[in-house]
């Protein structure tokens, strides 16, 4: 029985729609919405403000606050009795998915999201983390 899952959101279309996914597939579950803050670097555009941040923890909460109010309206609308955590991580989006995919029984994953522009230069993000994770993933588009 699938008893929590991890939901990786970056705020696209397609990372809603696997919060969805999950919240119709695991009615039962603990969910959590996991956004990850690219670490300060002069290619990781708005991560670069970050770098100038007096608390980085602090500025990526902030930075993660749209997506898990989208994540909660997502959740509200779908079913008032589910449970839903956020966590924010800082770093590269594949290594921070995978360091925290072993606490939970499966991962939901849109299968791809950001702008075209971050696509090309991150890579899949889903892709690797269904070939790197120790746990099912499941892609949805």
């Amino acid at each position: 029985m699938i008893s929590r899952v991890l939901v990786p959101m970056d705020g696209s279309e397609m990372s809603e729609h696997a919060l969805e996914y999950a919240l119709r597939a695991h009615p039962d579950a603990e969910i959590t919405v996991l956004h990850v803050v690219g670490g300060p670097s002069p290619m990781w555009g708005e991560a670069t403000a970050l770098s100038l941040a007096d608390d980085l923890e602090v500025d990526a909460a902030e930075h993660a606050e749209p997506v898990f109010e989208r994540a909660r309206e997502i959740v509200d609308a779908a079913d008032d009795n589910a449970t839903l955590e956020t966590d924010v991580q800082l770093g590269h989006p594949v290594r921070a998915i995978i360091n925290r995919a072993g606490d939970y029984d499966t991962v939901v994953i849109g299968s791809h999201g950001g702008t075209l522009a971050e696509r090309l230069f991150v890579g899949n993000v889903a892709e690797k983390v269904v070939r790197r994770s120790p746990v099912p993933v499941t892609v949805v588009r």
